[in-house]
């Protein structure tokens, strides 16, 4: 069993290792946060924001879940939108999906399935549904190429999807409306590479 105790650990070297290269590090830190950006990314433990952008925290606000959705029903996601634009005015918002990611995986698979599931679908079919219908809407697109390039694509056309659902969110909206100086940017991180790749950006 992994020991707890390492996390603890962990946690008082890092804020040791903060205090020696700043003593005002954290007391900086917890009157009051600036981020310039907000990133939606993947729940994937093997992404993590700040690390791969080389930010500090307080740098950057995230917001993350299985496969980088955005729902106009997800009201966590939807409050985390208006809570970074409307209140952190941010400049930039990153929808970044990843290859190689477990939820674009369940959609395919879900999708090539040659009969429907006997039991009732569980909370991971119902969560990936929206990649399931991107695939499908994509099928002649994707038809050529090969399974893992079809997977590899899939995961890019959910991000490029995923920003648009931001643009489409009321409190963008909203931002646009007032003139508000806002970019949306949709990318894709390599796990293999540890880099990003750009796919698009708007407004």
């Amino acid at each position: 069993m992994p020991d707890i105790q390492k996390l603890i650990d962990n946690n008082a070297r890092w804020a040791d290792e903060k205090l020696r290269q700043d003593p005002e590090f954290f007391n900086k830190l917890s009157t009051e946060q600036k981020p310039q950006y907000l990133w939606i990314g993947c729940s994937d433990s093997r992404v993590p924001a700040n690390q791969i952008t080389g930010l500090l925290p307080g740098e950057i606000f995230v917001h993350r879940n299985i496969a980088n959705l955005v729902m106009q029903t997800d009201t966590n996601c939807q409050s985390v939108l208006q809570y970074a634009i409307e209140e952190l005015q941010v400049k930039h918002i990153i929808v970044c999906g990843h290859y190689g990611c477990g939820g674009v995986a369940k959609a395919m698979s879900n999708s090539q399935a040659q009969i429907p599931n006997e039991k009732d679908p569980d909370m991971m079919d119902t969560w990936v549904e929206q990649i399931t219908e991107i695939n499908a809407q994509n099928t002649p697109s994707l038809a050529h190429l090969s399974k893992e390039e079809r997977f590899s694509r899939l995961c890019e056309l959910n991000a490029l999807e995923q920003a648009k659902n931001v643009i489409k969110s009321e409190a963008f909206q909203r931002a646009i409306d007032k003139g508000q100086s806002i970019q949306v940017h949709s990318w894709v991180y390599d796990l293999k590479t540890g880099k990003i790749n750009v796919l698009d950006r708007y407004h």
